[in-house]
């Protein structure tokens, strides 16, 4: 089982990590319920999502709850305690989904002055969803529900900002007609949670919706609720066979209540989108190409108080030839539009409009070896904000028994206005911005050995490494300008450092310069992440599995990359090895 990639979350976001788990796979397409349709950040937003099962727990001691420590032992996931999976679809075609699991209080031991204490960080909690879909008119219909329920047992008073109770529920429809040429498919859904007031605030004050937003006309935060509901979905309409032309219209709406996080996806509530596709498809060769395809979209975006979040489109392409080589690249454009996200909680922002384009090539995929490439690149309107990124993948099969994949990666990277901190002086919210140069780099390897039929070995290895460098620093003034009228730049005599190297400002825009600081926000991150697995079924359908699991991770405050020192740096660091084993036997009864 491969290790989640490293990365660096910069975002207001929370990152989507694909399952990876055995039990969970199985089955897995049963349980979906995607809340929208292609790709994009919103295609991981769904109704179940797995990986919240076993997370790591939520709470970290805080010496702001009144617990002082030297030393913590924090658990790095909630053991699940048992679970129970129902999965398959009927002759009459019926697809059942039942799923059960348990997972148990987790505590973190603190240690002051010599004394341990247990505190809890995790509640024992019960997850169950239930997926029900039937399918008529020799699958040409289908209609389905789902419903999620979350349930902890809080005792300690310092998870009380955890939910008490999370319930989601949804139905879905698709029809396909004219020898499914056409379809339409319908989505709804609506969720309900309890907790205490600090459970439902944290949920108000999430990055997903942000009701505290000072400008904020048509939501509110309201500290006294104990539960918030939502609802959203998604119609989508069009045509996608039978025909070289291919289209589709549709939208998608996420009222400002709703939230599936406890045991869901979700990114962004408060907003509805629409969009139209248009596709041509050749599938049959012509000249030297076996087949073709183009595309274009557009799409645009609001909140529930009407204001416009963004609007872009893209036209995109690709072609595999005759030899079975081929290439697919597209361009983009996203224009300046408003966020809501953008200051973390402060009032909405204006964003600068931008272009991405991307290109992909690949060799024949029936061969032994086999490469593909794959640059990017994004530029942003205000002439400063770039990225460039390199993917290069090499697979080689060197016998029937033995293949290897290495695929290294690198990005070179500014942007003009990262978000560094929010400090508040005289009871007012600074929103400080810095321009920030990141340059990353990893690399995959994958090696596959199949010894005997039985016996096989499966290695995973991700070294990797990012640095980010801070200057140019700026505090947000006017939010909703466009350009350069957004900010007030900071002048290098506005700068210093203190003894614990935190960045200290003095503001000349205010009456009586004060200062107000933070911990300085360079970093050099690397990390080493592998996987050895030797499998062997000692019996047909009885397996043994031996996991070794080794995990490298430094952390600096230089913001110079350097890949020789931060490599060596990082194979010096201590590692944290885990070692399993695990064993079943298959009854035949």
């Amino acid at each position: 089982m491969e290790a989640d990639p490293s990365e660096v979350n910069l975002s207001a976001f929370e990152t989507f990590f694909e399952e990876k788990r055995p039990f969970f796979i199985e089955g897995k397409n049963i349980f979906r319920f995607p809340l929208a349709m292609g790709d994009g950040d919103m295609s991981s937003e769904t109704l179940f999502y797995s990986r919240r099962i076993g997370r790591s727990p939520h709470y970290y001691p805080d010496e702001d709850d009144g617990f002082y420590y030297d030393y913590v032992d924090q658990p790095d996931n909630s053991r699940i305690l048992g679970a129970m999976k129902l999965s398959g679809k009927t002759k009459k075609g019926w697809s059942i989904g039942i799923l059960d699991a348990l997972t148990r209080k987790e505590t973190a031991t603190i240690e002051n002055n010599g004394q341990r204490k247990q505190v809890a960080v995790e509640p024992l909690t019960n997850f169950f969803v239930n997926r029900l879909q039937k399918d008529f008119n020799n699958g040409n219909t289908s209609f389905g529900g789902i419903v999620t329920a979350t349930n902890r047992r809080i005792e300690d008073k310092q998870l009380n900002f955890l939910n008490k109770s999370a319930y989601t529920g949804g139905i879905d429809i698709r029809h396909q007609w004219d020898n499914k040429t056409y379809f339409m498919d319908l989505k709804i859904a609506g969720s309900h949670l309890m907790g205490e007031p600090e459970a439902i605030e944290q949920v108000q004050t999430a990055s997903a919706r942000y009701f505290q937003r000072p400008d904020a006309r048509h939501v509110s935060l309201d500290t006294s609720r104990t539960s918030i509901s939502g609802h959203g979905g998604s119609l989508n309409i069009g045509r996608v066979g039978n025909g070289r032309w291919r289209y589709a219209v549709g939208g998608l709406w996420r009222s400002p209540g709703f939230e599936t996080n406890d045991l869901g996806y979700l990114r962004q509530a408060d907003q509805i989108m629409s969009f139209v596709w248009i596709g041509y498809r050749i599938n049959n060769p012509v000249g030297i190409f076996r087949r073709v395809n183009i595309n274009t979209n557009g799409w645009q975006g609001w909140n529930f108080g009407g204001d416009r979040l963004f609007v872009g489109g893209n036209i995109n392409g690709g072609a595999q030839f005759l030899n079975y080589w081929g290439f697919h690249g597209g361009i983009n454009r996203q224009q300046s539009g408003l966020s809501p996200w953008f200051l973390r909680g402060g009032p909405m922002a204006r964003y600068m409009g931008s272009w991405n384009s991307w290109f992909n090539i690949y060799s024949d995929e029936r061969k032994d070896w086999r490469i593909r490439l794959n640059p990017s690149m994004n530029k942003s309107d205000d002439g400063i904000s770039r990225s460039y990124r390199f993917r290069f993948s090499l697979f080689y099969r060197i016998n029937d028994r033995l293949n290897i994949n290495l695929d290294p990666f690198y990005r070179d990277r500014i942007e003009n206005l990262q978000y560094v901190d929010t400090p508040e002086f005289n009871n007012e919210d600074r929103y400080i911005f810095g321009e920030m140069h990141q340059e990353t780099f990893g690399v995959v390897f994958r090696l596959n050995y199949s010894l005997t039929p039985d016996l096989s070995i499966q290695y995973y290895g991700q070294p990797f490494v990012s640095a980010g460098k801070y200057s140019k620093y700026k505090r947000i003034t006017n939010p909703r300008a466009a350009g350069k009228e957004r900010y007030t730049v900071f002048k290098e005599n506005q700068i210093a450092y203190n003894e614990e190297d935190e960045l200290f400002w003095v503001d000349e825009n205010i009456d009586g310069a004060s200062d107000y600081g933070f911990e300085k926000p360079d970093f050099n991150y690397k990390q080493f992440l592998s996987n050895l697995v030797v499998r062997w079924e000692y019996l047909p359908g009885s397996t043994v599995y031996l996991v070794w699991s080794q995990t490298r991770t430094g952390y600096e405050e230089v913001g110079r990359f350097s890949l020789n020192n931060d490599m060596q740096n990082l194979f010096t660091s201590v590692p944290d090895n885990v070692w399993l084993v695990k064993m079943n036997y298959w009854f035949s009864l």
